[in-house]
């Protein structure tokens, strides 16, 4: 569950993942047991990121998934919209450059990253179209697009099973762990509302992205989309 806009959702997002900052990672790690940690090196792997390059992470939360790009020497800048994520995240990480941004509005100037990456917090936009030609915008020519969502299960019996976990047992389990758990509610309605692999692969294309493909983490609970900017 990640963030990446300041308009309103059927409540205050923003509002609702500053509620949950102070316990949101390990929050994660139970409900997906421990599945966050294998999709986010995924990520990493798939950015690819070397010295040199520069990193837009945005919907970054307190900085869990800008860590991996910092410790190996890259350039991150790690951006969110909750500013109880960031404030967290400044707490755990005051070396890395924690900045207050809109997905649709981003305060940066035109191509000034090799990478732009979110992690779960795509489905959270209230325009995901304009936030994909906003992260186009920042990217210089050539460079790279990496979006890890949630997404739907390709084995049409792990699909049932998955849906049911998603409006039953999340819920519950989140009760127990979460400082608020309603969020979590929240959280399984966006996913089974999101759209499916190929669509939004289409629609990344529609934004102006180049070579987008995806691939399955478990199963197609998770997709990992990679995308391109044109040169010239």
């Amino acid at each position: 569950m990640t963030r990446a806009s300041l308009d309103k959702q059927p409540r205050d997002v923003a509002a609702m993942f500053d509620d949950v900052a102070g316990r949101y990672d390990r929050t994660n790690d139970v409900l997906s047991m421990g599945q966050d940690r294998l999709w986010r090196r995924a990520v990493v792997r798939a950015v690819d990121a070397r010295p040199g390059e520069r990193v837009l992470d945005i919907a970054a939360g307190t900085g869990t998934s800008s860590e991996p790009f910092a410790d190996a020497g890259v350039e991150v800048v790690p951006a969110d919209f909750s500013l109880g994520m960031l404030a967290v995240g400044n707490r755990r990480r005051p070396d890395l450059p924690f900045t207050a941004a809109d997905a649709m509005r981003l305060p940066f100037a035109d191509a000034v990253f090799d990478v732009v990456t979110m992690s779960f917090g795509l489905r959270n936009v209230a325009s995901v179209d304009d936030a994909l030609r906003e992260f186009l915008r920042v990217t210089r020519p050539g460079g790279r697009l990496v979006v890890c969502e949630f997404s739907h299960p390709a084995n049409r019996a792990f699909r049932t099973v998955y849906n049911e976990y998603l409006m039953r047992s999340l819920p519950t389990i989140a009760r127990r762990v979460s400082s608020d758990p309603e969020s979590y509610v929240y959280l399984a309605e966006s996913i089974q509302a999101w759209p499916a692999q190929r669509e939004l692969a289409r629609r990344i294309a529609a934004a102006g992205w180049a070579d987008v493909q995806w691939r399955n983490l478990t199963g197609g609970v998770v997709a990992l989309h990679r995308a391109v900017k044109p040169q010239g």
